[in-house]
């Protein structure tokens, strides 16, 4: 039977582990402690290591692991993946046999050009480029290719559970409801991801369905959202990309 379980680094990372009774895979093992003490409480062996991007809070444990578990580790072709033993491109198949998965590699630049999304056994483990209510900063990339890369994603089926690498979500629900006040999913997915946190739980893995419902830069075609944007702009939007790109100026700054 295959658990998934978000092991908690840094200040608000999740390091996602996939794992049956004797081996495991890591998705983005950016700090080494936690990840051997997980696999060696439960007596379990590394296979491999999937990498979104080359960030360090993402890949700064590829290198321990790599010396001690000796697991393929996968990641972006076009960035520098610490140890990595594989390349992923755009729309192949990342087979785990160990543990009976196999994914799709999905390219979803904008984050940074290179990072790409891993899609199995509907999950989704998008890393920095969709999050709980929100998405990833435009370090590398433009307005619209991250647009591009979350129209996309958007395009899995609705239940998709979404497995994304930081806690962000009370704050980016924050900032969603006051570009989308009226939104009652939005209300009740507050009071639903707090009642999580207080009882010492993650707000994560999310659904498809429920980010398209209350996650605005999903909803760059709603009225609510146009209207926002058309008062930071102070004119009408051009298009859906631009309503992103407001959007997205706004959360940068939002306190």
């Amino acid at each position: 039977m295959l658990t998934v379980f978000p092991i908690p680094a840094f200040k608000d990372n999740y390091i996602w582990a996939l794992h049956n009774d004797r081996y495991a895979l890591l998705v983005d093992p950016g700090d080494p402690a936690p990840c051997i003490e997980f696999l060696r409480q439960r007596n379990l062996r590394l296979a491999a290591i999937l990498n979104t991007h080359h960030h360090g809070d993402h890949t700064g444990g590829n290198n321990l692991l790599a010396q001690m578990f000796a697991p393929r580790i996968v990641g972006p072709a076009d960035e520098d993946i610490p140890s990595r033993t594989e390349i992923a491109t755009d729309n192949s198949i990342i087979g785990i046999p160990e543990l009976d998965l196999q994914f799709q590699v999905i390219a979803t630049p904008g984050h940074t050009l290179g990072h790409v999304s891993y899609y199995g056994a509907n999950r989704l483990f998008c890393g920095d480029t969709l999050f709980g209510c929100g998405c990833g900063r435009l370090f590398e990339g433009t307005p619209g290719v991250m647009f591009d890369s979350l129209a996309r994603l958007a395009q899995l089926p609705a239940d998709t559970a979404i497995h994304c690498a930081h806690e962000y979500t009370l704050d980016n629900i924050r900032f969603a409801l006051a570009v989308d006040p009226a939104n009652p999913s939005l209300l009740t997915r507050q009071a639903d991801d707090k009642r999580k946190r207080a009882e010492g739980r993650p707000t994560l893995p999310s659904e498809l369905a429920l980010e398209k419902a209350t996650n605005p830069f999903l909803r760059c075609t709603e009225p609510a959202l146009w209207q926002a944007a058309k008062r930071h702009l102070q004119r009408p939007p051009a298009s859906a990309v631009e309503v992103f790109a407001a959007l997205r100026g706004m959360k940068d700054h939002f306190q």
